[in-house]
């Protein structure tokens, strides 16, 4: 994948040398005390974020906000240990004083003396930077929530209860590590989401009463990016269709049985199940599923998955890393060998392997670790039509809801929001309550189709690991599983 060449330069520093009133100097200075007990390496972490949040409910707007967050959090390293602090106070005392409190996970002489920066130059953008969402109207925002909740309430009578929200975010960080990076970035970042509830008095027998639908999108882009194909009422449209296909839904069959995943939004069911245990951190200590297996076969031979952070306006996609280093494509599984690990500064140190641009974190007040960008299957040869007929009897997932994975072992269970049985090699009646059950590595080994329809998702995925969030990208095609385990009360 090609980055995007920059329509002109920006100078994602300016922000924080006259803005915040830092210097150089000065984040020498912070790095030498950081070392000064005898760190490995240190690294300040500089983020100026803001942010709007808005949220409408039974047609009345119930909140509204907005934001500034400006902080610095500093980290050393010292074999394996990490010490961190952070502070919202950006003066020099308080820096330095931060930076003496990160220094006391090491002890003994100093090891390591700061000598300058090399000034990188300003990296093509993946994304606006001119007119992003946050130096918007609120007017203009509120218009898109309220126009949501108006297409939903129109799309069917059994619509009883809509909410819609509208968040974005300017955030700018600066890096500066003893290793002499020095890099900055400008991100935006907005989505839009509705929640529907639909209820059926009627009383069918085989009918649910009530049914949800929710529905969304977005990215590292402007405003007009909510019009046309992503407009308010186009996402309104699609979970007012989701709750209402749910009332007449009949309960999932059980069992073991051929399941299609259908493309985009379900590839969130390879980011857990087999994305998390791809993180090097976890593997470092011997933790995931995959540990010791690079260069051994962990799926089929037509998966090859890729964690991909140089994709243009997409949610996951960031031209730097929360370390400063440049993001990458990284190929994680090819035609089903595994090939590598995601890995931060840390992992890659201590490991003695590449370091894939993949250090991420919430904010100055967490520590970086291994997290994917936006991770999806590659295309294969088989038409999708085709893959539905050659389903005997199966299960058809479109779309999913929650889910968990335990990383030590593969082992996931995910809830399907849209699934339908398949029967005869045709897709027929929609099922509600169906769990799909599994284990990661094992559920790769039986892909046995995978379409040449490859879709990324709409924009809304925000990853959680050991109490941080990131925004996420997913993605994949139509992919038959000869054997998984679906979870439901029908027959």
């Amino acid at each position: 994948m090609t980055r995007l060449q920059a329509p002109q330069a920006f100078d994602h520093k300016r922000y924080f040398i006259e803005k915040l009133g830092l210097s150089e100097r000065l984040m020498e200075r912070c790095l030498g005390e950081a070392l000064s007990a005898g760190g490995d390496y240190a690294d300040l972490y500089f983020e100026a974020v803001t942010s709007t949040s808005l949220g409408i409910d039974e047609s009345l707007v119930k909140s509204a906000s907005q934001g500034i967050s400006v902080g610095c959090g500093i980290r050393v390293l010292c074999g394996e240990r990490t010490g961190y602090a952070y502070t919202d106070d950006l003066s020099s005392d308080r820096l330095l004083r931060a930076a003496r409190t990160a220094a006391l996970i090491a002890s003994g002489p100093a090891k390591e003396q700061m000598s300058g920066f090399r000034h990188t130059s300003d990296a093509p953008t993946l994304y606006p930077i001119a007119g992003v969402t946050a130096d918007a109207e609120i007017a203009s925002k509120l218009s898109l929530i309220q126009r949501a909740d108006q297409a939903a309430r129109a799309f069917d009578p059994r619509i009883t209860q809509v909410r819609a929200g509208f968040n974005d975010e300017l955030r700018r960080i600066l890096v500066a590590a003893s290793d002499g990076t020095f890099a900055s970035d400008t991100q935006p970042l907005a989505r839009l989401n509705i929640f529907v509830i639909a209820k059926d008095a009627s009383g069918n027998e085989g009918a649910g009463s009530t049914a949800r639908g929710t529905s969304g999108g977005g990215g590292r882009v402007t405003l007009d990016f909510f019009e046309g194909t992503h407009s308010p009422e186009h996402f309104a449209r699609e979970a007012a269709r989701t709750a209402i296909l749910q009332l007449n839904a009949i309960a999932a069959p059980a069992g073991e049985m051929p399941v299609v995943l259908g493309p985009g939004w379900p590839g969130v069911l390879l980011h857990e199940a087999v994305g998390h245990g791809l993180e090097a951190d976890f593997n470092r200590k011997g933790t995931s599923a995959f540990s010791g297996l690079i260069g051994q076969r962990v799926a089929s031979d037509k998966v090859t998955v890729v964690d991909n952070g140089l994709m243009p306006n997409r949610r996951g996609s960031i031209n730097i890393d929360d370390e400063g280093n440049p993001t990458q494509e990284n190929v994680l599984i090819e035609n089903g060998i595994l090939k590598g690990y995601l890995s931060d500064k840390l992992s890659s140190r201590l490991m003695g392997t590449p370091n894939t641009g993949s250090g991420r974190r919430e904010s100055y007040h967490h520590i970086p670790m291994p997290r994917m960008t936006n991770t999806y299957m590659l295309n294969g040869t088989d038409m999708p039509e085709d893959i539905i007929k050659s389903v005997k009897r199966g299960l058809y997932a479109v779309n999913f809801g929650g889910g968990q994975v335990d990383i030590t072992n593969g082992k996931f269970v995910f809830s399907a929001s849209e699934a339908y049985l398949i029967e005869d090699g045709k897709v027929t009646r929609p099922v509600r309550g169906a769990t799909l059950i599994g284990n990661g590595p094992e559920a790769l080994k039986y892909v046995s189709m995978v379409g040449n329809d490859l879709a990324l998702d709409e924009g809304i995925g925000t990853c959680g690991k050991a109490g941080q969030s990131v925004p996420v990208g997913v993605g994949m095609p139509t992919v038959r599983l000869d054997r998984m385990t679906v979870g439901g009360t029908g027959q």
